[in-house]
């Protein structure tokens, strides 16, 4: 399958099959944040793995995962975050986002449903498992088998068009 192609296939999963994920794809997907590209390749990410009922109950405080099996709590390091020196700007929420996106297409290609979440309490969810001042929640990605189905040409209808999207100069 083409990139094009798992990018068309991606869909927001909401309901989830009570079905484990097996250990070697979990890795496999974290494999694909440990890739990504980051500004300066500073790396300024920390994802947590989020498995146990304790800790999905913790997350269940302060956002909704649709009952998936594993969540990933994407968190930008502010202290370690590359700076842009005009305006004082820091890439962590971007470089958080970027390997957010690529774990989502790398569980699309094996088959897992997913939902990036960005409605949650950053508040409650960093008091919750004690984060560090400097560890701003930016991303949480649900993760599981599901039997929902995208809508094949979905694309075709709720993407604006090219020339809406693109301008040459």
């Amino acid at each position: 399958m083409n990139f094009n192609d798992i990018a068309k296939k991606r869909f927001s999963a909401r309901t989830y099959l009570d079905k484990e994920i097996p250990q070697d794809i979990l890795n496999e997907i974290l494999e694909a944040a440990h890739v990504a590209p980051t500004a300066a390749n500073l790396q300024p990410v920390r994802i947590f793995v989020i498995k146990s009922e304790e800790a999905k109950a913790k997350l269940s405080k302060g956002a909704n995962i649709y009952k998936a099996p594993v969540a990933l709590l994407v968190c930008a390091d502010k202290s370690k975050a590359w700076t842009r020196p005009f305006d004082g700007h820091q890439s962590g929420d971007i470089d958080a986002s970027i390997l957010t996106d690529h774990m989502m297409l790398s569980a699309t290609e094996k088959g897992l449903g997913s939902v990036w979440i960005c409605y949650f309490k950053p508040d409650v969810i960093s008091e919750e498992f004690n984060l560090p001042e400097n560890m701003v929640p930016i991303n949480i990605l649900a993760l599981g088998y599901t039997d929902e189905k995208s809508a094949a040409d979905r694309h075709c209808q709720t993407r604006i068009s090219m020339e809406e999207l693109v301008s040459y100069l």
